[in-house]
């Protein structure tokens, strides 16, 4: 007989999971379970794509990226430069004084431009069903 129980998976700040786990055999396991990309994520992932680069030029690249829809703040994007680094995303390129501060550079990992190609090509593949469905199969213009 299996029993099943419930697991909470906590992600970041206040960001949960629950997914359903079967002891034994199951095909249902907690190594399963796999979070969406946030957006920020994904631009930050995006801006480093086109090479190395400090804190500042990737608030910056966020901005122009999103179209100003997204503004990082300083603690919020070395929070989350922290844990991309941790999870094997990005690492550290290379730091350097420039004004008597110390400025780090950071660059994508070969598994960060993996995740980060995944994550595109759900992205397209989610807005193609989106347009179809709109009877906008070519995409929307403007």
């Amino acid at each position: 007989m299996r029993r099943c129980h419930a697991l909470r998976h906590v992600y970041g700040r206040g960001t949960y999971v629950d997914a359903l786990a079967m002891d034994s055999s199951s095909v249902y396991t907690a190594a399963m379970v796999k979070r969406t990309m946030q957006e920020a994520t994904f631009l930050i992932l995006t801006a480093l794509a086109a090479g190395s680069q400090h804190g500042y030029g990737i608030i910056t690249d966020v901005a122009r990226l999103s179209d100003g829809r997204v503004r990082l703040r300083a603690g919020t994007l070395y929070a989350a430069l922290d844990r991309l680094r941790l999870d094997g995303l990005i690492r550290i390129d290379r730091e350097e004084v420039v004004e008597h501060r110390l400025r780090r550079y950071y660059r994508l990992t070969p598994e960060g431009s993996r995740q980060l190609a995944a994550e595109a090509a759900r992205f397209r593949s989610n807005a193609a069903a989106a347009f179809a469905r709109l009877g906008l199969a070519g995409g929307m213009d403007g």
